[in-house]
This record gives C-alpha cells, structure tokens and sequence, in this order.
C-alpha cells in the first residue's frame, strides 16, 4: 500500500508541473502505459492469495482513477491556457470605430436611362414599355418592313423560332402603345396627342469594339394633328442641350431612308469643332399609322432613335463600348 500511495504522490506532482500536451502523454506512459507502474502492478494481482486480492485490486484501481482524473485536470489546464493565449493574441478592439459597408452604385448606362427619362418627363413625354421577345408583325411587319424588304438584313438577328425574335430595336413598343391607346379613345372618338419614349434593350448579330450584340436605346414618338418637323428638331436639341448642359450644342439633319419614316433623316450635333451622327429620325409613315387604325389624312407624327450606349459614353468620357458590358469594379466603381 505504501508502494501505491508513493506512485500516486510522484505522478500528481509531475503533473502538476507540466505545461505542454505532449509531455503529459509521455509521463501518463510511465504510469498507465503497458510498461507502467500500475499497470506492472495490476499484473501481480496474480501471485497474491485469494484472500488479499480483492482488496488489492480496490486499492490500485482507486489509484489508478485518481491518476486518470489528475491527468485529464490538468490536460483541460493546459488546452485552456492555449486557448486564453490565442484569443488573447487576436483579441479585438470593440471600442474602435467599425468599418463601413460597402455601398453599390448605379451602372453608368442605368444612370444615363435615368437621365434621358427625367428630362424627357419634363416636356410632357410618359416611358412606355414593351416585351423584349416580340412577333415578326410587331417588330418588323407593323413597322412597313414586309418579309421581302431589305431592311431586314440590316437587323439579322437572334429568332426565337419562326415568329418570335428578340427584338432589334425599341419600335415595336411605340406599336403597342398605339394600338392600347387607339383602343382606348376609339370608344370616346377622341384622338389624344400620343407622346412617349421607348427606352430598352435590343439585340442585334453585331460584335466588335464599337457594337455589342446586347445595347440600349431610347426611340420617342409624338403624333398629334398639327406634328411638323421643326417640333421634331426643336425637341432634339432641347434635349441634348440639356442632357449635355450645353446652351450651345447645335443638331443638324442629313436625309436618309428607314422604312418606317418618310422623309428620314441621320442626325448630327455639334461636338469638339465637328459633327457627330447621334441617331435617326423622320415623319412616321402612312403606312405605321394605318397598321395602328390612325388616319394619317388626319393625324402626322414624327419618331427619333438614339444609342444610350452613345450618349453614355460621351457623357462621361468613355472610349470603349465593351467596358460597358465586362463588370470590371475598378471601372464601375468610379460611378458609385
């Protein structure tokens, strides 16, 4: 029995000394490994008589949980302790300021739709919307380009199937709209003056580095009783006079040809000592109002095309169409 309590004495004092795991496992060997102490003698057991054994074997197993519970003390001492150390050396500072987060901003095109629609608003013109995905009567056929017309080469684009296409450009939502609004005032034999814009995206089997297959425009649209052409120009200018904040800024036309306008024109504004193709335009045919039950005996109207992408890049000086469309941060950022 002196023999156990010596054991027990020397291995809570060893213990109690050591700092490192490793070591702990390496003297719990000494006295509960297979060459141990009390392992050695748990194996006499065996030479002692039948009437000493049982007390024997109570008196080292009781030892034997004193070490055991000894050890595991003083292994949870030392975890905690390397536990305190660490939180201790990444320990945080909850009286410092916090960091703000990190805020998105608008897209630079969104920004300029934005624009385009504000000022539009201001001279009495609603935004109207339309289906991206549209039928071969409302992107094309309304629009007085019938399936034999060469203009549709010049919109080649991505089909649906046989009569759905993506759309390539924003027309057809001036079709919709009129048709809506025909509808509507048929029944009270009125004839409002129809003034939108029809911003939006378009898609088009164009790719390199001043055309997308993706972009944006923006097409108006004013049809009344007493429409001229000079309205057409002065809202134009207006427009890009304010849109560019330049009193000075100057738009001329050069005649061109688009199906659904006649006459048509290219328009240029005054930009660095030159001219600068913005867009086209034109009276809207006989043949569009006839699609939409308008009387173009009665009723004229012009339309206007313009490339929010153009005008976006101008805007803010960019030089590179695809920077629109690559969601480059350091790029976008500078908007935000």
């Amino acid at each position: 029995m002196q023999e156990l309590q010596q054991i027990l004495e020397q291995a809570l004092a060893q213990f109690s000394v050591i700092d490192d795991e490793v070591e702990l496992e390496r003297v719990k060997a000494r006295y509960l490994g297979k060459e141990g102490s009390l392992t050695g003698l748990l194996k006499g057991l065996g030479k002692l008589s039948a009437e000493e054994r049982p007390a024997a074997g109570a008196r080292i197993n009781e030892v034997k949980q004193q070490i055991e519970d000894a050890l595991q003390t003083r292994r949870d001492s030392i975890q905690q302790r390397a536990l305190n150390a660490k939180l201790e050396a990444e320990s945080l500072d909850v009286t410092l300021p916090g960091r703000n987060a990190s805020t998105g901003g608008l897209h630079p095109v969104t920004r300029t739709l934005e624009r385009i629609e504000t000022l539009f608003n201001s001279i009495g013109f609603a935004v109207a919307e339309g289906p991206e995905i549209e039928t071969d009567f409302y992107n094309f056929t309304a629009l007085n380009i019938p399936e034999d017309h060469p203009a549709r080469a010049m919109h080649d684009t991505f089909y649906i199937d046989d009569k759905h296409v993506l759309r390539t450009h924003t027309s057809p939502i001036q079709i919709r709209y009129m048709e809506a609004h025909m509808e509507k005032h048929r029944q009270q034999e009125t004839m409002p003056d129809i003034r939108i814009i029809a911003p939006g995206r378009v898609y088009r089997v164009d790719s390199d580095a001043t055309h997308s297959p993706m972009f944006h425009q923006v097409e108006g649209l004013w049809i009344g009783e007493k429409v001229s052409f000079a309205d057409l120009k002065g809202v134009v200018q207006s427009f890009l006079q304010r849109f560019f904040e330049s009193d000075d800024l100057q738009v001329r036309f050069r005649p061109s040809f688009f199906p659904f306008t006649e006459p048509s024109a290219e328009m240029d504004m005054s930009w660095k000592g030159g001219w600068l193709e913005i867009g086209g335009c034109g009276m809207v045919h006989p043949n569009v109002l006839k699609h939409v039950n308008i009387d173009s005996e009665k009723y004229i109207g012009f339309a206007f095309g313009l490339g929010v992408e153009r005008l976006t890049m101008l805007r803010y000086g960019v030089n590179d169409l695809r920077l629109f469309f690559e969601n480059d941060v350091q790029f976008l950022k500078q908007f935000s």
